[in-house]
């Protein structure tokens, strides 16, 4: 995923089987999962999220520099979602 500068991504709930290793290639990604404090990754970082993880924030930490993030998501076949936004 490409984040431009300031760009972000809308709060969304992952697929219930759903692991996800998250890398950052280039740039900073704010991230943040319910429950757990928000926090900057910077590049040649990573992170992982949790099966079923309400993902409250994700968005390019800086304002005039583009962010690239490399998602990998280890899923059940039969989940087709991988992401649902919020409402």
């Amino acid at each position: 995923m490409v984040y431009p500068p300031g760009g972000v991504s809308a709060p969304h709930r992952h697929a219930k089987s759903a692991f996800i290793y998250a890398y950052v290639v280039s740039g900073s990604i704010r991230s943040q999962v319910e429950g757990q404090p928000s926090r900057i990754y910077k590049t040649g970082e990573s992170f992982f999220e949790e099966p079923g993880a309400h993902h409250l924030a994700g968005e390019n930490a800086s304002q005039t520099e583009p962010a690239k993030l490399l998602a990998v998501f280890v899923v059940d076949t039969d989940d087709k979602e991988l992401t649902t936004p919020d409402k």
